[in-house]
């Protein structure tokens, strides 16, 4: 039998104004870990996933995304086990009742291992970023505990349905030996009429040309076509391992999800963006966080009312800088190998002599430490060549520079073209 909700209201503050707020947020978050999930049962042991919600007065979404966890099946259809998985929702500082929901919920399904927390964070802390991480501590402390060796972590929305094989997809592609996986977000019961939905299909056309012109530029074999651009908290997942070697989840008020992402690739870890692991969310304008789907939104419809097109990055930029990114993780794998010998110049591109780049590979960690350096270096040394273009434009340019990769030869490797 699956354990019901607990529910674990705690109003948490700081305790010292003299000390730094690293320190500050430590001990917050040491405090608020023991007052929230104190009361909640032992994890069932093996499980092997842990769901976690953020949520912020949700009340009217969050029925239907409950049912959509209670309602996941493997890629046959059959249930899956009771004892599989969990779902950890944080309710902070609401002011509807969306804790309550919760509960009635749990009562309803009790095959479902749902469990409910309420805090009221200081106002410094009372963002998603804080919510998230307080969440994934928790979900990382407790499949820990269960002992499951391929256990994770998945993180998704309170205004979010995801898929009915959304579970046992994401495990499918981490079984694959990647470390994390970030999966599709389409719009739920989206008009196609709508200047706004049509300005957001032009936009995911321009980031899946993107991945697919990087994909033929630096290719990576635990990223392979077909594959997506997106990694964002309302679907996205990673191992308990993965979690304990960045260090957790950057807490920040906003983009959270995309810090976290940077961290798993400073480290080289491997993130796997899979169409196959689907969601559905809102297409409210008047979200819970600063920057967003919702901010995005409403930027993209005061664009439409002003007549206007969104500016995005230059494909020609996009493409000079992959190819920086080729050439210098081949010249890491000879590092890595100590097979490095002579090194080409990059004057242009990078403004560093021989020996300079040399010394940054040797100094490196890391591939993905050493590209934050070089990429620094690249955008400052190209600032201006390449501005940016209107977003039809973009994707013209894209469509043209993908159909001549895939019509042409292979570039021979140890030459960059900029």
């Amino acid at each position: 039998m699956a354990s019901r909700s607990f529910k674990t209201a705690v109003r948490v503050v700081t305790t010292s104004k003299k000390s730094g707020r690293a320190d500050r947020i430590t001990n917050f978050q040491e405090a608020a870990h023991h007052a929230m999930w104190r009361a909640l049962p032992l994890p069932a042991r093996g499980v092997q996933a842990s769901v976690i919600i953020p949520a912020k007065d949700e009340a009217v979404n969050l029925p239907a995304t409950l049912a959509a966890l209670a309602a996941q099946t493997d890629l046959h259809g059959q249930a899956l086990l009771p004892h599989s998985f969990e779902v950890l929702v944080l309710a902070n500082n609401c002011l509807d009742h969306t804790a309550h929901v919760v509960r009635e919920f749990a009562a309803r399904h009790p095959r479902l291992r749902l469990h409910i927390a309420e805090v009221t964070l200081p106002k410094e802390q009372a963002h998603v970023g804080q919510a998230r991480r307080l969440l994934m501590d928790e979900a990382c402390r407790r499949l820990e505990q269960g002992g499951h060796p391929r256990a994770f972590i998945a993180s998704t929305d309170a205004d979010t349905r995801v898929s009915p094989t959304w579970l046992i997809s994401i495990a499918a592609e981490l079984a694959t030996g990647v470390d994390a996986v970030g999966g599709r977000i389409l719009m739920d019961n989206a008009d196609p009429t709508c200047p706004v939905r049509r300005c957001q299909l032009r936009d995911a056309a321009y980031y899946l040309l993107r991945a697919r012109l990087e994909d033929h530029l630096d290719p990576a074999p635990y990223d392979p076509w077909p594959r997506h651009h997106q990694h964002f908290g309302a679907n996205l997942a990673l191992t308990t391992r993965a979690y304990r070697h960045v260090g957790g989840l950057p807490v920040v008020p906003y983009l959270e999800d995309e810090a976290l992402v940077q961290r798993l690739v400073h480290h080289d870890l491997h993130l796997r963006h899979s169409p196959a692991v689907k969601v559905y969310t809102s297409g409210r304008q008047q979200g819970r966080v600063a920057v967003g789907l919702s901010w995005q939104l409403r930027q993209w419809a005061e664009l439409q009312q002003a007549q206007r097109e969104p500016l995005v990055d230059n494909p020609q930029r996009l493409q000079a800088e992959w190819q920086l990114r080729a050439q210098l993780r081949r010249l890491w794998k000879q590092h890595s190998a100590g097979t490095l010998r002579a090194l080409p110049a990059y004057p242009t591109a990078t403004g560093l002599s021989r020996a300079a780049l040399r010394r940054e590979i040797t100094r490196a960690g890391s591939f993905g430490q050493l590209w934050e350096k070089i990429r620094g270096r690249f955008l400052v040394q190209c600032c201006g060549c390449w501005p940016a273009v209107p977003l039809s434009v973009a994707i013209r340019m894209l469509r043209e520079q993908v159909a001549a990769l895939e019509s042409s030869p292979p570039v021979a490797a140890g030459h960059l073209c900029i």
